[in-house]
């Protein structure tokens, strides 16, 4: 599985870590909420970069409060057809926050584009040229019917604009 973000495979500076887990040994981490409910201000200590995971039934509500500390939020798609991400991803925009959104799970390539348009900027992609597969994604669609958090114009505004 690569990490998309800006088109690109990047490395992935976090290593997920869950509330069973030893995580002192290491550098940038990805906990799961349970992790930082129980860990907060140890984790907080650490100095390390920090990242949650949300599973698809934990609202970002919950940490809201605390989006600050979090360099990355990884937003769990654990089948296509759970949707729950997108409005976690627009809840988590909307409250301000500013770093990394990861589409995780079951990212499916025909819905990037959607991703985006709510506030996601890093996919996991399973594919064998996995910058191969995000371009032609976003070579599909250059006109979006409605207005997004990513601020691209829309069709009408786009026809209004050109006369």
């Amino acid at each position: 599985m690569a990490l998309i973000r800006d088109g690109k495979a990047i490395e992935d500076r976090f290593t997920l870590v869950t509330a069973e887990a030893d995580w002192t040994e290491s550098d940038g981490l990805l906990v799961d909420l349970a992790l930082w409910q129980s860990q907060r201000d140890a984790l907080l200590a650490s100095g390390r970069p920090l990242g949650l995971k949300l599973g698809s039934d934990e609202h970002p509500d919950t940490v809201i409060a605390d989006i600050e500390h979090f360099a990355s939020i990884a937003l769990e798609f654990p089948v296509f057809r759970d949707g729950r991400a997108y409005s976690y991803a627009r809840l988590l925009r909307r409250a301000g926050y500013t770093g990394e959104l990861r589409a995780v799970g079951d990212v499916l390539l025909d819905q990037l584009h959607y991703m985006q348009r709510v506030g996601f900027d890093a996919f996991e992609i399973d594919a064998e040229d996995p910058e191969a597969a995000y371009k032609q994604a976003q070579s599909e669609f250059s006109v979006w019917y409605q207005p997004a958090g990513d601020e691209r114009p829309w069709a009408s505004r786009l026809r209004s604009a050109s006369g």
